[in-house]
């Protein structure tokens, strides 16, 4: 922390502040339901709680692949920080540095100076990011699919490269806009390119020019399997249904080389593709190695059973940025079902601790997985002996999703898109325009015609 900064955030002044202040880092679903239980379980004179978070909102992960198809409206899954709580502060900003030792970190709201903010507990919360590889290319050409605004731009792009394709009459063009490559084979590789494939396959049926054949899908995964999560024989059954529906599958490949959307694969394969989406994988956000909190081998805080970061008072820690041992030599996976059940021991764990009272020991048995693999098509492995693919998978997968998404609101919103999507057709219209908002407004603003001629576009 900057030498001189040593300030502690007041809220209303006065005798607040010798009220004792919990920081929650991160507002996803691990933090905001933490935050919202110890909210509800705190009086107002035990504690002041502050959640900070780079988004106003929080995002239920989970359906990213979804909004990607088009199947739920991206408002539908991110809940308004603010309007989840009552007495609960929502900063802004990111979190840029830790300094546990003095009960402090920096704080950068997203408009004006940084800043010191204390506090007497820590909730470290913050999720992660792309874990991506120095790979040429890969930074230019690459897409996400970890963030709401990832997912709608990959919508937008895919569909406008079925436009491109339809109107040129450039063979390479074309050949290179129709050819998708996915980089990773686990949850979020599968489900997005199952997605997105079927959304372009239906779209073909718009274009007198496309057809089905026409599209080349590529999922490019390092290991010799995909879907882990759900066990080898239902990854072996949905390899081979996504291999029926004209996907190319390359396990024990790497991606070599991206530049200039000129793919290089290891196994000596070479094309130029339009599109290059990156899921290999995740890491803990930044902000968990910006401070002096312990560290385990990963990179994750090194957290004990009680969600307890080890070797430190007052600091805890759960979610994708902790590694929390499961009793059995190992830690739990970082996904969406650990984080729903983290956070109401985490948050009465803190309160144990502000209370004197004995901790509670995070414990939980995998009820197992579920993927959507597109419209009517899934993956699922339940309590360790159901093993589902197609539709009884399909319809799995929704019913867990529907229940765990955050708020009564939002349930009944995305399962009004899954009504209108069931009675009407999908909707195909691509808008990719808005990656650049003021585009046209900018043109208008400025000459477009010299010597007689309209200057091209470039973009």
């Amino acid at each position: 922390m900057t030498e001189g900064r040593n300030y502690r955030l007041v809220h209303g002044g006065g005798d607040d502040e010798k009220i004792p202040h919990v920081l929650v880092v991160g507002g996803g679903y691990l933090g905001m339901y933490t935050a919202r239980r110890l909210e509800k379980q705190l009086g107002p004179g035990e504690a002041r709680i502050t959640i900070v978070d780079p988004n106003s909102y929080m995002t239920y992960q989970p359906f990213l692949p979804e909004i990607a198809a088009g199947s739920i409206s991206p408002r539908h899954v991110v809940v308004p920080l603010r309007k989840v709580f009552e007495r609960v502060r929502v900063l802004t900003g990111r979190v840029i540095h830790v300094d546990h030792e003095n009960r402090s970190v920096d704080f950068e709201p997203v408009v004006g100076e940084p800043r010191a903010i204390g506090y007497d507990y820590i909730v470290m919360a913050a999720g992660a990011v792309s874990r991506t590889l120095p790979i040429p290319g890969l930074a230019e050409w690459g897409i996400g699919i970890k963030t709401v605004e990832e997912a709608v731009f990959l919508r937008n792009h895919v569909l406008d490269q079925l436009n491109i394709a339809d109107s040129t009459d450039d063979p390479e063009i074309r050949r290179k806009a129709l050819n998708f490559v996915f980089v990773g084979g686990g949850f979020a590789g599968a489900e997005a390119i199952a997605e997105l494939e079927d959304l372009a396959r239906d779209a073909t049926s718009m274009y007198a020019s496309i057809d089905v054949d026409d599209l080349n899908f590529y999922l490019v995964e390092a290991a010799d399997k995909i879907l882990p999560e759900v066990g080898p024989d239902v990854g072996e059954r949905t390899l081979n249904q996504l291999k029926r529906r004209g996907i190319d599958m390359r396990l024990s490949t790497f991606l070599e080389s991206a530049v200039d959307q000129r793919i290089k694969l290891s196994d000596g394969a070479e094309f130029d593709a339009g599109t290059l989406v990156w899921t290999a994988g995740v890491k803990p956000s930044p902000v968990v190695q910006a401070g002096d909190l312990p560290l385990g081998p990963k990179g994750h805080i090194d957290t004990s059973d009680y969600l307890t970061v080890n070797g430190v008072d007052n600091a805890f820690a759960g979610g994708d940025n902790a590694q929390v041992p499961d009793g059995k030599g190992g830690f739990y996976p970082p996904n969406a079902q650990n984080a729903v059940r983290q956070a109401p021991v985490l948050a009465d764990n803190v309160i144990a601790a502000l209370r004197g009272r004995e901790m509670t020991r995070y414990a939980h048995g995998n009820l197992g997985a579920v993927a959507g693999l597109g419209l009517h098509k899934g993956a699922a492995q339940l309590f360790g002996r159901i093993k589902l693919t197609g539709r009884l998978a399909w319809y799995a997968h929704r019913a867990y999703h529907l229940y765990a998404v955050p708020t009564f609101n939002r349930k009944a919103r995305v399962l009004a898109d899954w009504i209108v999507g069931f009675v009407l057709r999908r909707d195909y219209a691509a808008l990719p325009e808005m990656d650049e908002p003021r585009q046209a407004f900018e043109e208008a603003a400025t000459p477009q015609v010299e010597n007689g001629q309209l200057l091209r576009r470039v973009s």
